[in-house]
């Protein structure tokens, strides 16, 4: 794409937060969102990213509703975009070692549990069961999430870009953002350099 002079919101980052900015703007219904990315989308860190998708885990409420809303996000973004996701419920489980821990992760699965989050605790046993090649003789129990599991981070993210996309978002590959200027109060937009082009893009966010 052209890169454009103006933008109401500029989004610096190409991975798998700038283009879920991006795609969550434009489905709020704002016009004249633009991303930059310097190389190639997942390009950065995001390409090897472990990818857990995780509900379980999070003693804060307001967490709890980001990561069921992110699971929500990643089952349905292939419908809606034709883009696969690799997201695949398989289920988590983690582990106690020690006596503290159980305490902790007890703890914890009650939490999720008051919240509607299924969470089993299972023996060493049942542990190894699910997951056979586990080391279970020094573990007290094992806590299972039957309804959590893993994404493809660079699937999610063009899910995210091509969700965007079609909002009417402006991602543009190639382009290096080289400063930031700003009139003493806030940010004003940036300069930019490509193919050894250079330009500026006004923006109000």
């Amino acid at each position: 794409m052209t890169v454009p002079t103006s933008a109401r919101a500029l989004i610096i980052g190409g991975g798998v937060v700038g283009c879920s900015i991006a795609y969550h703007l434009a489905k709020l219904g704002w016009s004249d969102v633009v991303l930059l990315e310097r190389k190639r989308l997942t390009s950065g860190t995001t390409w090897h990213a472990a990818g857990l998708m995780t509900i379980y885990g999070s003693t804060s409420e307001t967490m709890l509703e980001i990561r069921r809303y992110s699971r929500r996000l990643y089952a349905r973004l292939e419908q809606e975009t034709g883009q696969q996701t690799g997201f695949a419920p398989v289920g988590f489980i983690e582990v106690a070692a020690d006596a503290d821990r159980l305490e902790e992760q007890r703890r914890v699965a009650a939490f999720n549990r008051f919240h509607g989050n299924e969470v089993i605790e299972l023996s060493p046993g049942e542990v190894q069961d699910l997951f056979p090649l586990a080391k279970v003789d020094d573990i007290e129990a094992g806590f299972y999430s039957p309804q959590d599991g893993r994404i493809n981070p660079v699937d999610v993210t063009m899910a995210l870009a091509k969700g965007a996309r079609m909002r009417g978002a402006r991602i543009a590959e190639g382009v290096k953002v080289t400063g930031v200027t700003d009139n003493g109060s806030r940010v004003t937009g940036v300069d930019w350099e490509a193919d050894g082009e250079t330009g500026h893009i006004a923006a109000d966010i």
